[in-house]
């Protein structure tokens, strides 16, 4: 009789976990409340107080479950890339997966809260974190014996893509080319990573020396 309770609990708390995720999508991190996702979920809007203590604890709690539910669709696409530029289309196409289904748009607008909210702040951090994590992983596999591998700072540049990702959904919005120039600029970033990659020993020799000379000035 217990586990019949627990189950119609959790059955409960996932619901309004949709719900919440529902509003976000449609309607924005400003018009959630109690009322709003008790009504996208079909429940009173006292569970929501009862299950998670506060809205802004429903929020949070979503945006992490939400975002390491769809991190893990790729994880198996992140292990098998081998270049940059491969990494860089995998992330192209999360972009356009991720936009379409609103997902994007729940860590931005989390993040748009999080401006007044340290609990929203923190687990913005850790949903973006997510994707931080395998990006840094295939980033230190593929330029593992690049030239550039002395230069790189493999996290810091997982949070400059993944963040920059997250921007381009904010600015999608207001312009749309400009978001698809800087994808193409980093894209091609990428093809000259992989232009470097495949140089003879003697190039590389050559360029791994101008880079410490670089690093060094």
């Amino acid at each position: 009789m217990g586990t019949g309770r627990n189950s119609s609990s959790q059955d409960t708390k996932q619901r309004l976990v949709d719900g919440v995720l529902e509003v976000v999508r449609q309607q924005g991190i400003t018009a959630v409340s109690a009322r709003s996702v008790a009504g996208a979920a079909g429940a009173n809007q006292a569970l929501v107080f009862y299950h998670f203590g506060t809205v802004e604890e429903l929020v949070a709690q979503a945006c992490i479950s939400a975002t390491e539910a769809r991190v893990a669709l790729y994880r198996d696409r992140f292990a098998a890339v081998a270049t940059v530029g491969e990494l860089l289309a995998l992330g192209r196409d999360i972009r356009t997966a991720e936009r379409a289904e609103g997902n994007l748009a729940v860590l931005a607008q989390t993040l748009a809260g999080a401006q007044g909210s340290e609990r929203l702040a923190e687990a913005t951090r850790e949903a973006l974190g997510k994707w931080i994590t395998e990006v840094r992983t295939a980033l230190e596999r593929v330029l593992e014996g690049s030239p550039l591998a002395e230069l790189a700072d493999p996290d810091g540049l997982a949070h400059a893509v993944s963040t920059g990702f997250l921007g381009l959904t904010l600015f999608d919005t207001v312009d749309p080319g400009g978001a698809e120039q800087a994808v193409a600029a980093l894209e091609q970033l990428a093809v000259l990573v992989d232009v470097l990659d495949g140089l003879g020993p003697v190039a590389t020799r050559a360029v791994r020396a101008k880079l410490r000379k670089s690093r060094l000035s």
